[in-house]
């Protein structure tokens, strides 16, 4: 077992094909350092795969007005997908793509939900990009 924190990584440059970061980016004091240093870990060409729950999609709203009552989630500043894709592009990943799923209120989900491409709908987001390749 490692112990670190996301925006101080402690593993060697260039050493991981995969950084996934699942309804954390949120809790992250630092979120723009964190994918910075997830950068640093990723061999060129490898990627990094984000889920949020999407502050602009038709529940972000919901999940933020009622974030003080969660254990969890009292901390947290949701994300939108647009501002977690920009930090990603000006950290230098390319290939940016955002799906999205859990379009409607937990409780009256009957059915799975497939996910579609894009974001503002589902309050589940998955945005997934790739770390230039060396030049």
């Amino acid at each position: 077992m490692v112990l670190g924190v996301a925006e101080s990584l402690p593993f060697k440059r260039q050493s991981f094909d995969l950084v996934l970061i699942v309804a954390a980016l949120s809790l992250f004091k630092n979120p723009v350092q964190a994918l910075f240093e997830a950068a640093c870990v990723l061999k060129p060409g490898g990627k990094i795969v984000i889920g949020i729950l999407d502050r602009d999609s038709l529940h972000g709203d919901f999940y933020e007005s009622r974030k003080k009552e969660g254990r969890f989630s009292s901390g947290a500043k949701f994300l939108s997908t647009a501002e977690v894709s920009c930090w990603l592009t000006n950290i230098g990943f390319e290939e940016i793509k955002v799906c999205q799923t859990l379009y409607m209120q937990p409780e009256k989900i009957e059915r799975i939900e497939l996910p579609q491409k894009g974001s503002g709908i589902g309050s589940f987001a998955v945005i997934s990009a790739r770390k230039q390749m060396k030049k």
